[in-house]
C-alpha cells in the first residue's frame, strides 16, 4: 500500500469490505482454496501496528515461520492471481482489521492501475530478496548470529525507539524466531543469552529489546 499513490489506495480500499480479527485469528489456511486478498490494518484501540505472520508446514510435518506482515501489507494475492491453493497459512500476532477484497475485484483494480501491478512486482521481489538472504545465511553464519541478522532487519523494517534501546515491532516468541532462521528453541535461548550477555539484546515476556543496536549490526556483519 505504501508504495501505491494515493488516488489508487483510495480506490482499492473502496472495493473492499471492512472487518476486524483478533491475536491468534486464522486470516488464510494452507492448501484452502480461497482466492480473497486482504489488505492489512492497524486497529486504532489496539495501541500497536497490525501484525500477521506468515507460516507453512513442511513435508516433515515441521512448520516453518516465513515472514511478517503489517499495516498496509497485502496478503493473500498469490492465489488470486495464480488461481491456486493457499501456499501459506496467515495467523494475527495482534488486533488486525482487514479490507477483504474478491478475486475479481483485485484482479479488475490491477488491470486499470499498472503502478499497482508495478508496485506488487517489488514487493515479491523485495520478498523473494528477503528468502534468499535468509538460505545463504543458514549456510555461513551460526545461530547467535543468524539471530542477531534477523533481530536487526525486524527493527530497521517494524521497530521503534524504547527507553531501553529498540523494540522490533512485533512480538515474536524464541520459537518464532527459530522458525525464522532455521534454529531449534534450545538453540535460539543459547544464543540469546549470548546476546545479553554481551549487552545487545534482552527477551522479555512479550518479546526482544535491543539494547545495543549498533554492537548487534557488527556482530550480525552488518556494520
Amino acid at each position: 500500500m505504501a508504495r501505491l499513490p494515493e488516488d489508487a489506495r483510495r480506490e482499492l480500499l473502496a472495493l473492499a469490505r471492512p472487518g476486524r480479527h483478533d491475536a491468534g485469528e486464522l486470516l488464510m489456511m494452507q492448501g484452502d482454496m480461497t482466492d480473497h486478498v486482504l489488505v492489512l490494518g492497524s486497529v486504532r484501540d489496539a495501541g500497536s501496528s497490525a501484525c500477521a505472520k506468515i507460516s507453512s508446514i513442511l513435508t516433515d510435518g515441521t512448520e516453518g515461520l516465513l515472514g511478517i506482515r503489517v499495516s498496509g501489507d497485502v496478503v493473500g494475492e498469490t492465489a488470486a492471481i495464480r488461481g491456486t491453493a493457499r501456499s501459506a497459512t496467515v495467523t494475527c500476532c495482534s488486533p488486525v482489521r482487514v479490507h477483504a477484497l474478491t478475486r475479481d475485484a483485485f484482479l479488475g483494480f490491477l488491470d486499470r492501475n499498472p503502478v499497482a501491478w508495478r508496485a506488487l512486482i517489488c514487493v515479491a521481489f523485495d520478498r523473494l530478496d528477503v528468502a534468499n538472504r535468509r538460505q545463504l545465511d543458514f549456510a555461513a553464519f551460526s545461530v547467535a548470529i543468524r539471530l542477531a541478522r534477523v533481530l536487526v532487519e525486524l527493527v530497521e523494517r517494524h521497530g521503534f525507539r524504547s527507553a531501553n534501546g529498540h523494540e522490533l515491532g512485533v512480538q515474536l516468541s524464541q520459537v518464532e524466531l527459530g522458525r525464522l532462521i532455521g534454529a531449534r528453541e534450545d538453540a535460539v535461548g543459547r544464543a540469546m543469552q549470548q546476546l545479553k550477555r554481551d549487552g545487545l539484546a534482552v527477551p522479555h515476556y512479550c518479546g526482544t529489546t535491543v539494547t545495543d543496536l549498533d554492537g548487534l549490526r557488527g556482530l550480525a556483519r552488518l556494520a
